[in-house]
This record gives structure tokens, C-alpha cells and sequence, in this order.
């Protein structure tokens, strides 16, 4: 047995060297369908972090009091954040709030001049809460309207819920052509590679009619091809993995600029997430090659 494996093996190394450019363009093939399958995961992972941001930033204020206490102010913020839907109360004083609007309008001269004449600091501190999940949305705003604290100036519950709408509609949306899309785009690349090894195999089909001819087993000829074809998804998959972390590390600038003050990083996800994708879709791969030999051989050995 390990005899019969080692010339197998011999006979394929042997084989791929010996039609070099028919091995290269094999492999070109498998690269070009293996990372456009994973550019397809990189927009769907794009797209999700996306909505997420979207999500991240709905939030409702409460503007307290410009007399209100420190001591007031915290004890209220310790009330909301015992909600269950509340993920985080920040707290913002009205030193802060007045940084803030003078960032925010640093290009406005008009604006700053106003603030100056006034001589004094007319914002009021606020609350800003951020939800759980945006989801219990309405919830959260009933459960605050319930909170009666003579420091609450006003409330700024901006009405979210069109703007939630959209998101779960656009979010389902993106799944669904995602998975169509998916679909679609794997059929594609089984398709390619099916035909690749086919043409591949059909160089050989001669020897094969030989090797049936003089009392090969079915095992002797179907082999070279089933070892061949792991050795083309094992450099097609290696080869793949260094140009895709290229493209990543093109990327990133790009999605760092795009997703400003959010913690996105789509190398670190693969990375994190790499032996995952590696072993599935070296497996994937293989089995499609493997197939494909399998039944091109067998045409070619039907003698």
C-alpha cells in the first residue's frame, strides 16, 4: 500500500512539473475563485459592521438642570443604568457640552462670536443613554418617561423609530441578497473548477486509455489525479491566503477612515477568525477537485 502511494505521489509530482503552465493556469483558476469567495465574505462583513455603526449611535438625552448637583446628577445616572435595556449613561457636564459645540463649529465664526458676547455658558448638562438593543427601542423610552426627577429640564427622545425601520429593512435586505448572491457566486466557482480539472485531465486522457489497457486498477489511475488535486487546492489555498492579506492590508486604511471612532478592524476578524475559513475552504476545494478527477477519469478509463 505504501508502496503503491509513493509512486502514485511520484507520478503526480511528476505529472503537474511536467505540463508546468496547464498546472499554473489550474492554479491561477483556483486563487481567482477562492478569493473572490472571500471578497464576497469581506463585503458581507463590511456591510454587517456598517449597520452596526448605524445602530451603535441611536441614543436618547435627558438635559438636566443648570443648578442641578453633582450629587443629583450621578444618583440619576445610576437610576438608568439599573434599566435593563441600558448599555451605557454618559454623562456629560456643561463644560464638556460647551468643548463640544465649539468643535463642532469651529468653521462657524458666527456662531463662536454669538457664544462669546453671551459671556456665559448657556448649555445644560445632559445623560446620553445608549441602548441594549435598539430592538426595545420603544421600551427604553417608556421605561424613562416613568422616571419623574425635579433635575430633568427636558427630554430629547428623538422619534428612532422610522430610522429603525429602514435599518432592519436594510439589514434583511443585505441578508438576502447576500445569500442569493452566495449562492449564485459558489455555483459559479464549482462550475469553473469543475471544468478546469476536467480540461486538466482531458490532456491525459491517452495515458489513462493505456494504463486501463495494460491492467491498471482503479486505483492506480484515479490516484496521481486525487493527490494532484489536494496539491493544487494546498498551493491554490496558500497562495490565495498571502495575496488576500495584501488586499487586507490595503483595505484598512480605507475602512479605518470609513468607520471613524468605531473599533473595526477586518484584518484582526480574519486573523481571529483564520483556521475557520482556511480548513473549510480547503476542504471545499479539495472535494471539488477531487470530484471532478474522479469523474473524468472514470470516462476516460471506460475502456
Amino acid at each position: 500500500m505504501l508502496v503503491s502511494f509513493y509512486r502514485a505521489l511520484k507520478f503526480s509530482v511528476k505529472d503537474i512539473f511536467r505540463n508546468i503552465w496547464l498546472s499554473v493556469v489550474t492554479i491561477i483558476i483556483l486563487i481567482l475563485a477562492i478569493f473572490s469567495v472571500n471578497l464576497l465574505l469581506v463585503v458581507q462583513v463590511i456591510s454587517r459592521a456598517a449597520i452596526d455603526t448605524v445602530r451603535d449611535r441611536i441614543d436618547v438625552a435627558l438635559y438636566l438642570k443648570t443648578d442641578a448637583t453633582e450629587s443629583d446628577i450621578l444618583s440619576l445616572r445610576a437610576e438608568i443604568s439599573s434599566l435593563d435595556n441600558v448599555r451605557e449613561v454618559v454623562y456629560i457636564s456643561k463644560q464638556q457640552a460647551l468643548e463640544d459645540f465649539q468643535a463642532k463649529n469651529v468653521n462657524n465664526p458666527d456662531i463662536l462670536e454669538a457664544l462669546r458676547e453671551i459671556g456665559a455658558n448657556p448649555l445644560s448638562p445632559s445623560l446620553v443613554i445608549r441602548p441594549h438593543d435598539v430592538g426595545h427601542y420603544d421600551s427604553l423610552i417608556a421605561e424613562l418617561n416613568k422616571i419623574s426627577n425635579p433635575i430633568i429640564e427636558s427630554r430629547n427622545f428623538d422619534d428612532h423609530k422610522l430610522m429603525l425601520e429602514k435599518i432592519n429593512t436594510i439589514t434583511d435586505k443585505v441578508s438576502q441578497a447576500g445569500f442569493f448572491v452566495s449562492i449564485l457566486f459558489i455555483f459559479i466557482t464549482l462550475l469553473v473548477l469543475y471544468n478546469t480539472i476536467r480540461v486538466a485531465i482531458y490532456t491525459h486522457r491517452a495515458e489513462i486509455g493505456i494504463m486501463r489497457l495494460v491492467g491498471g486498477s482503479d486505483w492506480f489511475i484515479r490516484s496521481p489525479f486525487i493527490i494532484s488535486s489536494i496539491i493544487y487546492s494546498l498551493v491554490g489555498m496558500l497562495l490565495t491566503t498571502v495575496i488576500f492579506y495584501f488586499f487586507l492590508t490595503l483595505l484598512q486604511p480605507y475602512l479605518e477612515t470609513f468607520f471613524m471612532n468605531y473599533d473595526f478592524n477586518i484584518i484582526n476578524y480574519f486573523k481571529n477568525n483564520f483556521w475557520q475559513f482556511f480548513i473549510l475552504e480547503m476542504i471545499g476545494t479539495a472535494i471539488i477537485n477531487i470530484l471532478a478527477s474522479l469523474v473524468a477519469v472514470r470516462k476516460y478509463s471506460n475502456i
